[in-house]
């Protein structure tokens, strides 16, 4: 059974994370992995620089995210993740993924609702699986930030489908 899990969002949030620009320190790194990768030592290491964290976008995302790429699938794998920051009040979409979800909860505190289900409170150390093609949404509470490692898998080159936004009305009843 392959691995499913979490952030986030997703391989398009993953894709849009800009690129390094030639010649700069995140691309020499980068060039030095995958070279270090390619002579058989086994081993890849992804530097940070090599990895800028962006803003989620305004489609996906109510209020200030920013989204920092993880690791994208390699070889036969096709699991992807991110870490993914939300301010007070900010949240996801609702969203569904084709292969699941999982949400590893680093700091904060936060919100996170299936459809049909109650708004569940979750903290830092929770992790949270969201079974596939379930709609969902997540995000931080409106007094607290909330990060979390998102991580899923794609299925036939996607990780997520994307949907309308979480109304603020719906949003502000949080957990009963």
């Amino acid at each position: 059974m392959k691995l499913l899990t979490v952030i986030a969002c997703t391989l398009p949030l993953l894709a849009c994370t800009p690129e390094p620009q030639r010649g700069s320190p995140a691309l020499s790194e980068a060039t030095d992995v995958r070279s270090a990768a390619a002579d058989g030592a086994g081993m890849e290491v992804s530097r940070s620089a090599a990895r800028p964290p962006a803003r989620g976008p305004d489609a996906w995302f109510t209020g200030p995210v920013t989204i920092t790429p993880l690791f994208n699938p390699k070889g036969q794998s096709q699991v992807g993740a991110a870490l993914v920051r939300f301010e007070p009040g900010a949240r996801t979409a609702w969203h569904k993924h084709p292969l699941g979800q999982r949400l590893v909860v680093l700091e904060g505190s936060g919100w996170t609702q299936v459809e049909g289900g109650p708004i569940e409170a979750i903290h830092a150390g929770d992790v949270i699986w969201c079974a596939p093609d379930v709609r969902h949404w997540h995000g931080a509470t409106p007094t607290s930030s909330m990060a979390h490692i998102a991580v899923q898998e794609a299925d036939n080159g996607s990780p997520v489908e994307w949907m309308e936004h979480v109304h603020d009305d719906h949003y502000a009843n949080g957990p009963q």
